[in-house]
This record gives C-alpha cells, structure tokens and sequence, in this order.
C-alpha cells in the first residue's frame, strides 16, 4: 500500500474568511483502473467508500456512463441529492456537481482522476473544489470535507479494490 498525499489550495479570500476552498488528496491504488473506475461510477457502491460518511444509499442501476447524466443518493441525514455529471472519460476521470432535486447545483464539484501506473496499479486523486459555491448556508459543511477525508475515502476505496 503507497502512500498518500494531500493537500488544499488557498484561493486569496478575505483574511477573516477561510481560505480553504480546494482540497485533494492522492494515492496508489493496488488495483487497475478499470475496476476501480467501476467502484467510482456506480453510485450504489459509493457509501462503501465514502470517507465522509455522508451517503446512505443509492438505487442500483444508476453507474454514470456519459457527460451530462444526473444520478441520485440519500444522505445520512436522509436528504436526496441529484449528482449533474459535469466531466467524463471512461476510467480515466469523473466530476459531479450535486444539487438539491430540481435545482441547479450551488457550486461545488467532486472530482476523481485515475492515472494507470501498469496494467495494476493505479494512481488516484481525488478533490473536492468549492471556490464557485456561493450559497453560504453551505460554507460550514463544505469547510469540514478536509483532505484527510478525501483521504479517507480513497483509502476505503484502495481496500475494496484491492480486495477484488
């Protein structure tokens, strides 16, 4: 298992206002991308990995094929959150911006990017970018998704892929 990197960005906001508005985090994955890209792709597998914890379920049948598919979660808190796939490229890279059902997304993206290393390995990023977020009610949840998080997550990814 290699180890990871992680990292935020600071985008020059005001003194008094958190500047962190841009985390990722970074690993080696014992797996090729193809099977983790699967893992990714398909919402149901999703709260499995989720270093969050923040995802409760997602109906099977929903795995994200295309730029511009809309796929749905529940949360833990039990709120149904409409996921606006804004990046694709099969097994290579995928980008989400969720919203609330019937709204447009507030501003801030998931972003996965895998870079085959060879045919099983397989170098991992994940990040979450809020620099477009602009409804501030969202401020305090979107300040606690920390890089360790995103480090969380693809860590319980790593297992699961490298357990298949």
């Amino acid at each position: 298992m290699a180890a990871g990197s992680v990292w935020c960005w600071d985008i020059g906001m005001d003194s008094h206002e958190d500047s962190r508005r841009f985390a990722s985090a970074s690993r080696e994955i014992a797996a090729n991308a193809g099977r983790i890209f699967e893992l990714i792709a398909d919402p149901a597998q999703q709260p499995r990995w989720d270093g969050n914890d923040n995802l409760a379920h997602a109906a099977d049948g929903q795995r994200v094929r295309a730029l511009g598919e809309v796929f749905t979660m529940t949360t833990t808190k039990g709120n149904v959150r409409e996921n606006h796939v804004v990046e694709f490229d099969e097994g290579r890279r995928i980008a989400w911006r969720p919203a609330e059902p019937g709204q447009e997304p507030p501003g801030h993206l998931w972003l996965w990017e895998l870079e085959p290393i060879d045919s099983s390995r397989t170098r991992v990023t994940h990040s979450y970018d809020w620099t477009q977020l602009t409804d501030e009610s969202r401020f305090p949840r979107a300040r606690a998704t920390t890089a360790d998080k995103l480090q969380a997550s693809l860590d319980r990814l790593a297992a699961l892929a490298e357990r298949q």
